[in-house]
């Protein structure tokens, strides 16, 4: 079966489309990627998007029209991706853009409540497509007592696990997230949370000092020195001492998040201050794996220093070159060596996307699929809704 996979990451840069043939393989799916494409969104959208997560006011209306225009542009990224690979496309499971997510239940009108919304509407890229699309995975997941996220870890132990190796994959999407495999893991060993700020506070101190919507290959940070006080009072924030599992957004590390960083660099140097936001990635990731998956502070997994040799890169971030130096120097003392998920013939920008097309197709055949040791779900859930053509 060929799948097509849509991801909008919590940067809100652009659409990003996986073309996967997916088959099936004593009850587990066998994965061959087919190709993928990145399309920016045009300025305009990415500037409602960006105004509506999170917001403390936004217009009824304005978000009903966004969810249908973004359905639009997703239908028009898979039909310009099949054009391109000459594939069409027998299902669809779309992510969506995440607008607001909030794992942990918490008060409302009297009663506690976690919710999570990704926009995008799926009955739009049905009817213009001609195919059923699998969206809106999150819910199902926050409704069996789990945090939503992360999902991907469910691809990740497909593609990654080892049996000599324990190998800790990490996405640097706007948001970084984990997953940890042991050697010879089986479902409930694997741990996956987030980490921190990926790219979304980089992007957006490049943005504001630079007017450039981020740093491309890390050119900017290269010229700069990282202010290590200014770092090591951010890294005392709640969310980098809460034990998993965790998730994290624009609610933690956005707009409120990057005008609380700007204000404590003060006079330094603009590209010190790019610099710091990308050591804020690299250290948090680090200490992420140093506390959590090698400190024994997570008992699901063999905290055995000598059973983690590998950490593989993904998403956007593993095109910083900046980032991946501070992250590889980081890890280096713990003996573990940086390798990226393209080595696995898995390019970085199109795991998540391909992650996607997975689920969909799980779901398709009433299969779960959330891993319930890293989403702190009670049981396995089959995720998604499903809109027909």
């Amino acid at each position: 079966m060929i799948v097509a996979g849509i991801m909008s990451g919590t940067s809100a840069d652009g659409i990003n489309v996986a073309l996967v043939q997916i088959g099936d393989h004593q009850g587990s799916p066998q994965v061959k990627l087919l190709g993928h494409a990145e399309y920016r969104y045009p300025a305009r959208v990415r500037t409602a998007i960006l105004a509506a997560m999170n917001a403390e006011k936004v217009r009824v209306a304005d978000l009903a029209r966004l969810n249908f225009l973004l359905g639009e542009l997703y239908a028009d990224a898979v039909q310009i991706t099949e054009r391109r690979l000459k594939v069409k496309a027998e299902l669809i499971g779309c992510h969506g853009q995440t607008l607001y997510h909030q794992g942990e239940p918490q008060n409302f009108l009297g009663k506690k409540v976690a919710a999570t919304w990704q926009t995008g509407e799926a009955a739009i890229i049905a009817a213009r497509l001609g195919v059923p699309v699998i969206s809106d995975f999150r819910p199902a997941d926050l409704a069996v007592g789990g945090k939503a996220a992360p999902l991907v870890p469910y691809l990740d132990n497909l593609v990654f696990r080892d049996a000599r190796i324990g190998r800790i994959v990490q996405n640097i999407g706007g948001i970084a997230n984990l997953t940890a495999i042991p050697a010879r893991a089986k479902a409930g060993q694997i741990t996956a949370f987030d980490t921190g700020p990926g790219n979304m506070v980089i992007d957006a101190v490049t943005e504001e000092l630079f007017h450039r919507p981020f740093d491309r290959g890390g050119k900017i940070a290269a010229f700069g020195e990282v202010l290590e006080p200014v770092l090591r009072q951010i890294l005392r924030h709640r969310f980098f001492h809460i034990r998993p599992p965790k998730t994290a957004g624009r609610e933690e590390f956005g707009r409120e998040f990057v005008c609380d960083f700007l204000v404590r660099c003060g006079r330094g140097r603009k590209q010190d201050v790019v610099a710091t936001a990308t050591a804020l990635t690299a250290r948090s990731i680090t200490k992420a794996i140093r506390h959590f998956i090698i400190g024994g502070a997570n008992t699901k997994i063999n905290t055995s220093q000598h059973s983690w040799r590998e950490i593989i890169l993904s998403g956007g971030g593993a095109r910083n070159s900046t980032l991946v130096g501070m992250l590889a120097e980081s890890l280096a003392p713990l003996g573990i060596q940086v390798r990226f998920a393209d080595e696995f013939g898995l390019p970085a920008e199109a795991k998540e996307a391909l992650a996607f097309a997975v689920l969909a197709y799980e779901t398709w055949h009433r299969r779960p699929s959330n891993v319930p040791a890293a989403t702190g779900a009670k049981r396995p859930a089959i995720l998604g809704k499903i809109s027909y053509a």
